[in-house]
């Protein structure tokens, strides 16, 4: 089948009322939602349901379809402006987009957020339309063993990249799986490090150990590091101007592309969208000629992270549609979505359902043209924010993310929670160790845990089948090459260090 009459077919009905409309509705939500910590897609898709009964499949499907690339687009904004990454896939944004905006060129990271999130959301469309079924059955190929040393890979990378010390990034590391095991087994039932604490049997929120660490404590940074001084003499955060130029475009159009492909990548081997900002992020910093600006407000930083965001919707939506395979809680509840039309998502769907499917995809297209409409005039708005004096700035960064964390469950105990891992997120700072390590151990803690142990359930020759899967044994040889070239690295600085002293 030609794919060209059938995407022109697919926009006609996505541009036939009222869908233009819930597309619109679709990409506000979404927007806020990534603005605001602790909600998600996911949660906003399934309140969603009871109203997407009055609706007919494709008006229904458009509207989510909107939330869903809307979060992603949404996460960037806190992020940069007030150092609150509302979305997990946006903690890396947040490493390079604030202090950027400290230096008064908030407004240019976000303009470039935009754009790299507009092209990698649609280039990961064309890479649906395109290569969706092939691609499905690479992604069959990975298991429990290959997802584990995939994960395991990402995990040493950005410890060696993002910190200083690889010794201080595992350690953060660590502390995050640690995290993550907080909670119910779920193959014993037994409560592992609750402490008797009946609301940590569901373990932490991800957004809440996010919200604390970046969020409250900047604010406890800040408290501390000022007391004490005249207010002149505080760090000003200026607004400053918005207009990228010349220099800063091409700082930022190379890394969009590449983000854009591994995103793609990344959300069709299940991997999501957090692992693709993370990866996208540190291949950037090992490509980079000025590695050590990275942390410090490298623009490369946040367009590879927002592309990968973005790109890995597309990604994500692949395995969904071709084999009926949810990777993430939002593809999940679309899947209940899609089963509770009557639709049943698997090879067949393309065929059969062939008209509401390519409505779908080019109400993607669409989505992502009134977000950056939408989006872009608006961050002369948003950076006005930066204009704020720090003292009123602070306070209500620190109303944010409590309210935020009580969203999450409407629960106290959240909130007691994003105030202790504030004050873990200070003493983190002050003591040079990553909070950023941290948070990816307790986001891929979970899964890498879990596929740790399906992989050692369904092998006869128990560790070996990490070493006897091919893309298994290549992800971990490429970590342990990682690791090496780290080691190197950093000995030979000492010693020119030490020539030089």
């Amino acid at each position: 089948m030609d794919a060209i009459p059938l995407l022109m077919n697919g926009f006609s009905q996505a541009l036939t009322a009222p869908n233009p409309l819930s597309a619109l509705i679709g990409c506000f939500l979404g927007t806020v939602v990534g603005v605001l910590p602790g909600i998600g897609p996911s949660t906003t898709v399934a309140l969603m349901i009871p109203i997407s009964f009055a609706m007919n499949p494709a008006t229904a499907l458009i509207m989510m379809m909107g939330v869903y690339c809307g979060a992603m687009y949404g996460g960037a904004i806190t992020s940069i402006l007030i150092n609150v990454p509302g979305e997990a896939s946006s903690v890396m944004t947040a490493v390079d987009g604030y202090p950027l905006a400290k230096q008064g060129r908030g407004g240019v990271a976000m303009v470039l957020c935009q754009v790299g999130s507009f092209i990698g959301g649609t280039l990961s469309i064309v890479g649906l339309m395109i290569v969706a079924l092939p691609l499905a059955n690479l992604a069959l190929q990975f298991g429990p063993a290959e997802n584990f040393s995939v994960m395991f890979f990402a995990l040493i990378l950005a410890a060696t990249l993002i910190s200083e010390s690889m010794l201080r990034g595992i350690t953060a590391l660590i502390l995050g799986l640690i995290l993550a095991s907080i909670g119910t087994d779920l193959q014993t039932g037994i409560g592992r490090l609750t402490m008797g604490v009946p609301e940590l049997l569901d373990g932490i929120d991800n957004v809440v150990v996010i919200i604390g660490v970046f969020g409250v404590g900047e604010v406890l940074w800040y408290a501390v590091s000022t007391y004490g001084k005249a207010e002149a003499t505080l760090e000003r955060i200026g607004a400053g101007r918005w207009i990228p130029n010349r220099k800063e475009w091409r700082a930022g159009l190379g890394p969009i592309f590449r983000g854009s492909l591994t995103g793609f990548l990344t959300g069709l081997l299940a991997a999501g969208s957090v692992l693709g900002s993370f990866l996208s992020y540190s291949f950037e910093k090992r490509l980079s000629k000025h590695p050590e600006q990275f942390g410090k407000g490298a623009l490369e930083g946040i367009t590879a992270c927002e592309s990968a965001n973005n790109a890995s919707t597309g990604g994500a939506l692949i395995p969904l549609l071709t084999l009926g395979i949810p990777h993430s809680g939002t593809t999940a509840v679309l899947l209940t979505v899609l089963t509770m039309y009557g639709l049943k998502p698997g090879p067949q769907m393309m065929i059969d359902q062939a008209p509401l499917m390519w409505t779908v995809i080019a109400s993607l297209y669409i989505a992502n043209v009134i977000l950056i409409v939408m989006n872009l005039p608006a961050v002369g708005v948003f950076i006005k924010i930066l204009d704020v004096p720090l003292k009123f700035l602070m306070p209500i960064i620190l109303v944010f993310a409590s309210v935020g964390a009580f969203s999450i469950n409407s629960s106290l105990t959240d909130v007691v929670l994003v105030l202790l891992f504030g004050v873990i997120g200070f003493f983190m700072r002050w003591s040079g160790f990553t909070p950023v390590a941290l948070v990816l151990g307790m986001v891929l803690g979970e899964r890498l845990e879990q596929s740790l142990r399906q992989a050692l359930m369904i092998s006869s020759n128990g560790g070996l089948i990490f070493l006897t899967k091919p893309i298994s044994l290549v992800f971990l040889l490429l970590t342990a090459a990682i690791v090496a070239v780290d080691l190197l690295t950093r000995k030979k600085g000492r010693v020119a260090d030490d020539s030089e002293g």
